[in-house]
């Protein structure tokens, strides 16, 4: 027994899933999914990232998601289940421009910006409760609440800032000093600087919670 799904509430977040799940026995199957952002701005972008100075954040990305999930209730695809799974997610950061005001003392004032882009990858591995009912009048139709879901893993990713035009070694150290002090609670990170911008290195435990509706078909 095959069936296939889309989730209907991540498109809020701009994250289009699209999930197979092939039923081996009454009580176990296997759903494999796959995710996709297109290139755009970031949904609450501002509960993430609480700076002024932080703008035109665009980011896109993929991921991939195994799940094996066990039956509990009916059974045959119908019913509570717990799921483990797998997550592989990759993202582009695009366009993300930082302006910071310079504090040497030639070019005092001057706002500089400095434009990143860089790739962020994460392997993470979860658990989830949910439930799925057979509707229709020959349970064709399929619909799949996940009641909730956490993952935690790992990041790392490299995102490259250039300057509009060559840093003194007093803003070198500004720059470095005013990235480090942005208040992004998510991620841990490392800051490099040199005349031409900035480096930053993403090493940081990775956190996530899964929630959703899928509606879909069976065949």
């Amino acid at each position: 027994m095959n069936l296939v799904k889309m989730n209907l509430t991540s498109v809020i977040f701009r994250n289009y899933q699209f999930a197979y799940e092939r039923l081996f026995t009454k009580r176990f199957s296997v759903q494999v999914s796959y995710g996709f952002i297109p290139a755009g701005e970031i949904p609450f972008v501002d509960e993430v990232i609480k700076d002024e100075n932080v703008e035109n954040i665009k980011l896109g990305g993929n991921n991939i998601t195994i799940e094996p999930r066990f039956y509990l209730g009916k059974g045959y695809g119908h019913g509570f289940y717990i799921a483990p799974y797998y997550r592989y997610s990759h993202f582009n950061v695009d366009n993300l421009t930082y302006r910071y005001t310079s504090e040497d003392p030639v070019f005092d004032g001057e706002k500089i910006p400095v434009a990143f882009s860089g790739k962020t990858n994460s392997n993470n591995v979860g658990l989830m409760i949910g439930a799925q009912w057979l509707l229709g009048r020959k349970d064709n139709w399929v619909l799949d609440v996940w009641f909730i879901g956490g993952h935690y893993g790992g990041a790392a990713g490299t995102i490259t800032g250039k300057s509009t035009r060559p840093l003194t070694a007093y803003e070198q150290e500004q720059l470095r000093t005013d990235i480090e002090d942005l208040d992004i609670s998510l991620f841990k990170y490392d800051v490099t600087t040199s005349s031409s911008g900035a480096v930053i290195k993403l090493d940081s435990g990775w956190l996530g919670v899964r929630s959703g509706i899928s509606f879909g078909y069976r065949f």
